[in-house]
This record gives C-alpha cells, structure tokens and sequence, in this order.
C-alpha cells in the first residue's frame, strides 16, 4: 500500500517526526488530573497517518527501541540494584504482586476471549502503563518463527491494543491513587502527608533538603557580649551557621571550635537564611560593607558511595561525623531517580543517591571526597562506554536455552535493559569509567521510545480496525481490571501486612505500575514530595520485571492459541 502523502512517500523520515511533534502537542492535553503524555499521543498520531499507508522500514525501529531502554535501565540500575536485599523486599513485594496479577489476568483473558499473543502482550502492557513492554512483547513475536504477514498482523494487534488500554489504565490509576485509596485508607492525603512530614522531621525542625530550601548567605557581625566561644556559638544556631572568619583587630585569626570570641571582633556567619535571624541576638549588630569577595560559596553533586553512609539519613551522618569533617557544611536537597526527596530527615539515605552539598569550596569538598564520587561536570557523553555496553547487552540477548523444545532469549530488548541496569550501577559507583548526564539519557529515552512508538503505530495503522471490530469494548473492560485489581491488593497488603504509612504506600502503588502521571498527581493532591519515597523503590523494579514479562506473556499466549 502506497502512502497517500507525496512529501511522507518522498522522506519517510519527515513522517517520523511529524507524528513525534504532533503527538508531544496531544500528549500535553490535560483532562483534570489525566494527561496521557508524549508516548500515547505519538502512537494515536502514527496510527492516523498509518491510515494513509505511509510506513518506514529499516531498522530505525529496532534501533530506537535499545537505545531507549538501554536508557531506562541505566536510569534505574543503582536504585534497582540496591533494593535487591530485605530492606527493598518490603516495597518489593508490591511490584512482584503487580506482575503476579498483571500476568494472571491477562491470561484469563486468553483463555476466555480468544486472544491472540500480540493482543495479549498490547493489553498487559497497555494496562500496566508499561511502554517498554510493546517493544519486548513484539521482539517476542519475531521469535516464534510466524510468516512475515501473521507477524505485521499480530504486531499491530500489540499497538492497537497497548493504545486502547493505555487510556483507561491510566485513567484507572490516577483516579485509584488519588481518590479511591485515601477513601479505602480512610485518611485525607493532604492532612496525613503533613502529620507524617511533621513526625519524621528532624528534632530541632530544620527541613534538610526542603525542595524550596534557602540559598546560603553570609553576614558579618560585631561580637557584644562575652563568653562566647565558636563552638557553643555554632551549638545555639543548631548547626545551622558556620564560622567561616574571625577578625581581630587587623588581623584574621584562626577559627577553632575551643577559639574564644572578643567583644568587638567581627565574626562572618555563612548559613541558612532563617538562621541568621536569631544571630543578631545572640552574636551582636550587623556589620555592613565588610569585605566578604574572597568568600565563595559553592554548590557540588555527589553519588553517595560510602557503605557505612548507607541507611543513615542526613540527621545521622551530621550528628556522628567529626566537627571538623560537617563544619560549613549544608545539605540543599537529596535526588533518587531523579526525584528530589522531601524535606525528612528521618529518610535512610541509599548508595547511588545524588546529595546536593552547599558551603565553601574547600568545606564542601572535604565532605564531599567522605560521602561518595562527585558528579562528572559537564554535558558530555562517553560514547565508548554507551557502546560497548550496548554491545554487551545485545550480545547477552543473542543468547537462547531451550526450554521444553522452545528457545529463550532475552531478545535484544531484554539484553539492553539488562545491560543498561549493570551499566547505571557501576557508573554509580565507579563515575570517573564514563559519563552519561541525566539529560543524555533522559534524551534516549523520550526520543527512543517515541520513534519507536511511531514506527510500529504506522505499520500497524491499517489492520488496527479490525482488532477493534472483534473484541470491541472487552479490551477496555479488562484493562481497567489488569490495572484496578493489582492496585487493590497492594494496598490491602501493604496496609494490613507490611504496615505502610499511607501515603508512601499510595505513592509506591504508583510506582508498581510505573506511572509517572499518576505520581505526579498524587504529590499535587498530597502537596507533598513524601509519596515519592515508597515510589522510587517500586518504580526501579516494576521498570525491570514488566518489561521482562513481555516476552513471557506472548510465548504463553502463543501456547494457548496452538
């Protein structure tokens, strides 16, 4: 079938990104808290344009999708890697369930409606919001030997079921996670983020890596009254301000913990904000126009690395490290997967963590070279170690073992994220090996996923009617219960066997789905980061098993339907 479109036929290129912008337009579209993101809209879009016969062949594909989840798995790989111990099990046992349950149903589904393996696999990854399993689930497709025209046909059937199911898995969770769990629950989201923000917060108050945390300042005061020394100075701000500068006279004197302060020396305090507030009291009147150029403060990354900072939170590490080592130090914010952490500091902290540190160079550096390997500066990507991971892993998914006369492979998908996962990992512990930035990745992924998307929605554009007019709205139904029934479990489980605190349990209900809409929603309506600490954990596993389920849920299916 020739594409009806002159310029399409012509550059089938332009085709590609032509359904990636206008489906990046439609994915930004908002109905209430809905929004179904960049990669449904592309694949609606490239479904429309497929009408008119317009396709592209070739492998960009296949290429798109292990850059994609290569990416993914790197993005995923210290937080997965580090949950697989009795600490991670707990959240663990959510996602397991979710696959569990994910997996069952959709084979009930077979076994009652007839569903063809490509079906199959678009339903449980549409209803799980899983995009990375259309990929897995077609790459499975390719392996069971089918005639080339069986396998268009069934790989369409994959994206026109994966799109009709994405729309009311999504809608599903975001409603069950911000409306129907609190009410199961009992509680009021916003109220009990709150009560739970306020106990675990740290014992004298201070929000440590509050998102809106205040940049550090410096002030100079004059001492007024006697008696003081720098440490029990330090001791009365909480550990807020540091002493960076004594002045005596002319002359700068050494700062010390035992130094003893004069009436009249001129003291520089480098701190929070709000601190500052009760050092005019307590240390005497402002000192304006003091010469401060020679005090830089900066503001470092660092992966935490160090083994015995690991399971410690920030209150911990302050309170137990020598004075001399936390001096000038401040902790601005603390990142897992990308996502900033709330302001508790009651929150174990995890190797492979981003700690934001703020001070003096040469203080935050100090503290820095203890807690782990600082963040490569710049933007640059180490092509040599991407490649050869990707050569790794797409060697590691050539592999097969013959199970019960079939072949099992992880398939190149599969040996991507495989190798992306052990890729993530080590970088985060060993950073000087390669860089790969945040933004590079997060660049393969979206771009990735979304060219794949395209490339599969306009081959499968003119058989993706006839899926329709054989199951009609059974698709629909059981896809609200593939995403509904897992979640209602997990949360009876994690409420009355693993004792959640509600709304971490509700933000790691989200995470086991891997919607990041729906986590999205669930801080807006909790305005509150602390959903986002039971998310992290089940977002990095849920991330690495559905896609993995895939391929299994197309080789039974496929067993079924023989």
């Amino acid at each position: 079938m020739q594409c009806s479109v002159p310029l399409f036929d012509a550059v089938p290129l332009i085709t590609v990104f032509v359904c990636v912008v206008l489906g990046q337009l439609l994915g930004r579209i908002r109905f209430g808290p809905i929004q179904l993101g960049g990669v449904c809209g592309a694949l609606l879009v490239a479904l429309l344009v497929g009408q008119t016969g317009c396709m592209v062949e070739g492998s960009l594909k296949d290429f798109a999708f292990a850059l994609f989840i290569f990416a993914m798995g790197f993005s995923a790989g210290p937080q997965f890697v580090e949950n697989l111990n009795l600490r991670g099990l707990r959240f663990g046992v959510l996602s397991i369930i979710e696959v569990v349950f994910v997996f069952g149903i959709v084979m009930l589904a077979v076994k009652l409606l007839g569903l063809d393996p490509g079906t199959a696999g678009g339903l449980a990854a549409g209803a799980a919001t899983e995009s990375a399993m259309v990929g897995t689930a077609i790459e499975a497709l390719s392996r069971l030997g089918l005639d080339p025209a069986t396998f268009k046909a069934l790989q369409a059937n994959v994206v026109t079921a994966y799109t009709l199911t994405y729309v009311f898995g999504l809608i599903t969770i975001v409603l069950f996670t911000n409306l129907l769990a609190p009410r199961l629950l009992g509680i009021d989201l916003k109220a009990d983020s709150a009560r739970l923000a306020k106990e675990m917060e740290d014992e004298n108050g201070e929000e440590i890596g509050a998102p809106a945390a205040p940049d550090l300042v410096g002030r100079s005061y004059r001492v007024a009254h006697p008696g003081l020394t720098v440490a029990s100075l330090e001791a009365s701000l909480d550990a807020r301000v540091a002493i960076e500068r004594v002045r005596r006279a002319s002359a700068t004197v050494p700062v010390e913990q035992g130094l003893s302060l004069l009436p009249d020396d001129e003291v520089l305090l480098v701190g929070r904000r709000d601190a500052m507030l009760d050092a005019h009291a307590l240390v005497g009147p402002e000192v304006a126009g003091t010469e401060t150029g020679d005090i830089v403060l900066v503001e470092r990354d660092y992966i935490l690395t160090n083994k015995e900072a690991e399971g410690r939170t920030v209150s911990d590490l302050r309170r137990e490290a020598p004075v001399e080592l936390r001096h000038g130090v401040f902790v601005k914010s603390v990142k897992r997967m990308g996502m900033q952490l709330p302001s508790l500091s009651k929150i174990a902290l995890q190797r492979g963590d981003v700690v934001t540190l703020q001070g003096l160079e040469g203080d935050v550096e100090r503290a820095g070279a203890v807690m782990g390997k600082a963040v490569p500066h710049g933007n640059k990507t180490s092509l040599i170690f991407v490649g050869l991971a990707l050569i790794v892993g797409l060697c590691i998914g050539h592999l097969s073992v013959h199970v019960g006369g079939a072949p099992m492979t992880l398939g190149s998908g599969g040996g991507a994220l495989v190798s992306g996962l052990a890729s993530g990992w080590l970088l985060s512990r060993r950073p000087t090996w390669g860089t790969f930035p945040p933004a590079a990745y997060e660049l393969l992924k979206d771009l990735g996923l979304a060219v794949f998307v395209v490339c599969v929605g306009l081959s499968a554009g003119p058989q993706a009617a006839v899926l329709l007019r054989e199951h009609g709205m059974a698709l629909p139904v059981v896809g609200i219960c593939v995403s509904l029934v897992p979640a209602l479990v997990s949360l009876w489980v994690g409420h009355k066997l693993l004792r959640i605190d509600g709304p971490i349990l509700i933000g790691a209900i989200a995470g086991q789905q891997a919607s990041t809409p729906a986590i999205s929603a669930v801080v807006q309506t909790a305005n509150s980061a602390l959903p986002v600490v039971g998310y992290t954990v089940t977002y990095a596993l849920s991330n690495v098993l559905l896609p993995l389920m895939g391929p299994a849920v197309v080789f039974v299916a496929h067993q079924f339907s023989r």
